[in-house]
C-alpha cells in the first residue's frame, strides 16, 4: 500500500510517500481502507517533540470502509463505512489502510462524505468536551471563543450556539466572514481590537489559539465564570498547568482541557452534522502524496477550519 512515512534522514521533508506492507488486523481489530484523513496540530507537534508512532505513520482522524475483520469483532462487518480518532491506537492514518480496534470507530452515515467525516473526530470532540463537559455551557450565557477560525474554533462556535450561548468570537481578519456565518453573535478582529481592554466580561471563555496572559482571561471573566484552556501556545498551556490552581482561588476558575477520543461523542457529533445543526469547515484538500505540504500549511497557522487528505 501507499503511505506517508516519517523518515528523519529524508530531505527536505521528513514525511516521505512510499510503498509499505498492508497491516494485518488481529482478532480484535478491523482493517480500514482509508478514503480521507485530516491533519491535526498534534501531528506536527509530535514530530517536533520526537514522539513518533511505532510504524512511523502519523494521522489520527480517518474515514473509510471496513475491508476485513478479526474473529472477535462484533460491532462491524465488511463494507461498513466508518470514521474515528485513532490517536490512542498508534495512529497510522496517512496511508491507504490501517488496522485498529473496533472500539475506536463509529459508523458513518451514507449521507455524509468521507472527507466531511474525517474532518470531525479530534477537532469536533475537543470542542464538544470543552463546551459541554468542562464549560457546562447553558442557554443565555455569554461565551468568548478566542481563536475561532481554526479546526476546533469553528466547531466551538457552532456547538456553543447549539447549547444556547451568546457567542463572541475572536479571530483573524481573514476569518471574520466565516465566523459570522457559523452563527457567532459578535465577531472581533484581534488585529483591530483587544477584547481584553474592552471591559467586557463573560461567563465562559474558551482559549483555543493565541498566547494571552492568564490574568487577561481571569479579568475578562464574570463572577463564577470559567476559562477553559483548549489549546494555544505551549507556554500558555504550561502556565495554566502551573498557575491554574492559584488563579482559580475565588469564584473565577481556570481549567485545562485534556480532550480524549470518545466514540459516544463521535456519535453525538455525527448526528448533529446529519441533522444540519453543525458542519465541518474544510479549508484545503491535498492528495496523499502531498501530505508533507498539507502538514506545513496547517503548521503555518492560517488554516480556516480543517485540512483534509484525500486518499
Amino acid at each position: 500500500m501507499k503511505a506517508v512515512v516519517y523518515d528523519k534522514s529524508s530531505s527536505p521533508d521528513v514525511l516521505v510517500f512510499r510503498e509499505v506492507e498492508i497491516p494485518v488486523p488481529n482478532d480484535d481489530q478491523v482493517l480500514v481502507k482509508i478514503y480521507a484523513v485530516s491533519v491535526n496540530a498534534g501531528d506536527y507537534r509530535s514530530m517536533r517533540m520526537g514522539s513518533i508512532p511505532k510504524r512511523k505513520i502519523f494521522g489520527a482522524d480517518i474515514a473509510g470502509t471496513i475491508e476485513a475483520i478479526g474473529k472477535n469483532v462484533q460491532k462491524f462487518t465488511v463494507g461498513d463505512e466508518v470514521f474515528g480518532d485513532i490517536s490512542g491506537c498508534g495512529l497510522g492514518g496517512f496511508a491507504e489502510y490501517v488496522a485498529v480496534p473496533e472500539s475506536a470507530l463509529a459508523l458513518k452515515p451514507a449521507s455524509i462524505s468521507f472527507e466531511n467525516a474525517a474532518a470531525l473526530p479530534m477537532a469536533a470532540v475537543t470542542a464538544l468536551q470543552a463546551v459541554r463537559d468542562l464549560g457546562c455551557i447553558q442557554p443565555g450565557q455569554k461565551v468568548l471563543i478566542y481563536g475561532a477560525g481554526g479546526g476546533v474554533g469553528t466547531f466551538a462556535v457552532q456547538l456553543a450556539k447549539y447549547f444556547g450561548a451568546q457567542v463572541t468570537a475572536v479571530c483573524s481578519p481573514y476569518n471574520l466572514e466565516l465566523t459570522s456565518a457559523l452563527g457567532a453573535d459578535h465577531v472581533i478582529d484581534y488585529t483591530n481590537e483587544d477584547i481584553f481592554k474592552s471591559g467586557r466580561q463573560f461567563d465562559r471563555i474558551l482559549a483555543v489559539n493565541g498566547n494571552q496572559s492568564l490574568s487577561d482571561y481571569k479579568r475578562a471573566l464574570a463572577p463564577k465564570g470559567i476559562t477553559i484552556m483548549v489549546g494555544g501556545a505551549l507556554s500558555q498551556v504550561v502556565k495554566t498547568l502551573v498557575f491554574g490552581v492559584i488563579l482559580s482561588i475565588g469564584s473565577k476558575k481556570m481549567r485545562l482541557l485534556e480532550a480524549k477520543p470518545c466514540v459516544k461523542d463521535l456519535e453525538f457529533i455525527i448526528k448533529l452534522v446529519e441533522e444540519g445543526k453543525i458542519k465541518p469547515i474544510i479549508d484545503r484538500r491535498f492528495p496523499l502524496e502531498e501530505t508533507a505540504q498539507a502538514v506545513r500549511y496547517l503548521s503555518a497557522g492560517h488554516a480556516r477550519g480543517k485540512v483534509v487528505i484525500s486518499v
